[in-house]
């Protein structure tokens, strides 16, 4: 009996432990959940700001326009060329060695001029300022250089054979100077190659001798560039009284 009353009694104080006990734990558990998580070193705590009410939004971003940028076209400079200059080639300057052009008239009347150019090796014959006839000449070469000047015809034959070199032939021959120079049919090889006279295709001295009077003038240049001077008329005054 002792033995159970003092089990019994064991017993209720247990219980009045347990009793104590309950509350106590309860209370624990209440302060524990009361106290707030530990921050870990690695996560620092959000902070909101003060006047986290009072934080404006961030106002939307414009959008960006971009003005295309416009390349100008690549302009090629204007080369600018001068015109050609006109052509200055006459018929007579297109002329093949022994060529000629001679315009027939109805008379021959007026004054006349002869001219010849020794660098391109041409004559020209004008009536009255208008050219009637121009030809292909071989003039002296350069051994025997025809000579510049202005002269007259000293005289003329139509069948007339060289005094100095064998014989030779000089159709339509009218004499420039008394030593040798006159003008004549003869062969032309395209440039100088006479013993200074000028020969002339047949056909050009034929028609040149039968316009041409005693005493006209012809006039020889070297180039159309270089004149050249009249001869003074010789005096008629008797040097002696």
């Amino acid at each position: 009996m002792v033995f159970g009353a003092g089990i019994s009694k064991l017993q209720g104080i247990i219980a009045f432990l347990l009793l104590c006990a309950v509350p106590v734990t309860a209370h624990a558990q209440q302060v524990e959940e009361a106290q707030p998580a530990p921050v870990s070193q690695d996560q620092s705590p959000e902070v909101a700001p003060a006047n986290a009410d009072l934080v404006e939004p961030p106002a939307q971003t414009q959008p960006i326009v971009t003005t295309p940028v416009v390349t100008p076209p690549t302009v090629k400079p204007v080369i600018l060329t001068p015109a050609p200059k006109p052509s200055r080639k006459a018929a007579v300057d297109a002329l093949k060695p022994g060529q000629f052009i001679w315009v027939k008239q109805d008379v021959y009347e007026g004054p006349m001029k002869i001219v010849v150019v020794l660098d391109t090796q041409r004559i020209y014959v004008f009536q009255n300022e208008k050219l009637i006839g121009f030809s292909t000449i071989s003039s002296g070469k350069k051994s025997k250089k025809t000579p510049t000047g202005i002269f007259n015809i000293l005289q003329k034959n139509v069948d007339h054979k060289s005094n100095l070199y064998s014989n030779a032939p000089m159709p339509f021959m009218q004499r420039l100077t008394w030593d040798g120079i006159a003008i004549h049919g003869g062969h032309l090889p395209g440039y100088p190659a006479s013993h200074g006279c000028i020969r002339l295709p047949h056909p050009f001295a034929k028609a040149l001798f039968g316009v041409t009077r005693m005493g006209q003038e012809v006039v020889v240049l070297q180039n159309t560039s270089t004149p050249v001077k009249r001869p003074k008329p010789p005096s008629t005054t008797n040097p002696l009284g």
